[in-house]
Formats: C-alpha cells, structure tokens, sequence
C-alpha cells in the first residue's frame, strides 16, 4: 500500500464532497429521495461520522493502543482491500448504524469535513511506523492494521460519493 496515493485518493473525495455540497440547495440537501433512501444530509453525516471513528481506529494502531491479536479481516475484509471497493450488490446497515444516522445542515457537514480533514493529516505520518500486528476491530470487516484502515477510509469515501450520484439520479428523474 501507498500512503500518500492513498493519502491523495482520500484528498480528492473530500475535496468532491465539498464541491458537492455547494451544487445542493438547502431544502434539496435534507429532503429524502421520492424512492427512499437516504437524503444527501443523512449520507454525510454518516460518512464523515464514520470517516472520524475509523480515524481514530487508526490512530490506535498507530500508537499502539489496541489489544494484540494475531486475527486479521475477515472475508468480507480481505475482498473489499483487495479489490479497493465494496461487493457490487447493497448491504443494508446494521440497526445501530441507522439509529446513529441524522439529518445535518450544509454547514454541520462543511464543518465535518473540515474536522475529517485535520484528523488525516494528524495521523498519516505516524502510519509508516505502525506494526502490520497492531490491529483494531472493525465491525463487518475484522481486525485491520493502520495501513487496511487508511484504505478503508479511502474506499469508504469513495462508495458514499458513489451513493450521492444515485441520489443526484433519482431527484433528476423525478
């Protein structure tokens, strides 16, 4: 793995979510698809909430502070690091997931990206000295080394951006 491709991968989605947000207007931004789903508010906040756990997963297993294992991700986990992306099919989230889930304002969602964004730049460099043993559970994908959760960051990014498109799509049709 490339830090710092992964690094510029993790840049860019930010960067296209900030975009985004100025391209949505404030009632549009909140209001929920006519097929369901969730809105544009709900998948940033889930995303960016996400994104600020995952980093400190990630900062734990930088620094050490995780409890040893020599358990690694689990199949779901290997696939999706291998193959950069999500299954192509739909997983529905986990009932904590949605209950966790709500609905922000625009500048709730700029100022998470912000915070996203400081919480990068703070532990990347501390990724290079971290042990591939020193692991921390994810909840679907198993135990991941600083490395795996930096590229979860990034793929986890890049599928909601992914989301965000079919939202665009389905108030476009209707």
């Amino acid at each position: 793995m490339n830090i710092a491709s992964e690094r510029r991968a993790i840049d860019e989605a930010l960067n296209r979510y900030r975009r985004l947000i100025d391209d949505i207007s404030d009632e549009r931004f909140i209001q929920t698809p006519l097929n369901g789903g969730w809105s544009y508010a709900e998948v940033y906040d889930h995303v960016l909430k996400a994104t600020l756990k995952a980093s400190i997963a990630l900062e734990r297993c930088t620094n050490n502070v995780c409890p040893p294992t020599k358990d690694g991700p689990t199949l779901a986990g290997y696939y999706i690091l291998l193959t950069g992306s999500f299954p192509p099919f739909k997983v529905k989230a986990s009932p904590e997931m949605e209950a966790d889930v709500k609905r922000i304002d625009k500048e709730e969602a700029k100022n998470l990206i912000v915070k996203v964004r400081k919480r990068i730049d703070g532990i990347v460099g501390t990724i290079k000295n971290a042990k591939p043993q020193w692991r921390y559970k994810h909840p679907r994908m198993g135990m991941l080394n600083a490395g795996q959760w930096l590229k979860f960051i990034r793929i986890h990014l890049q599928h909601h951006l992914k989301q965000l498109e079919r939202i665009r799509e389905s108030f476009n049709r209707n």
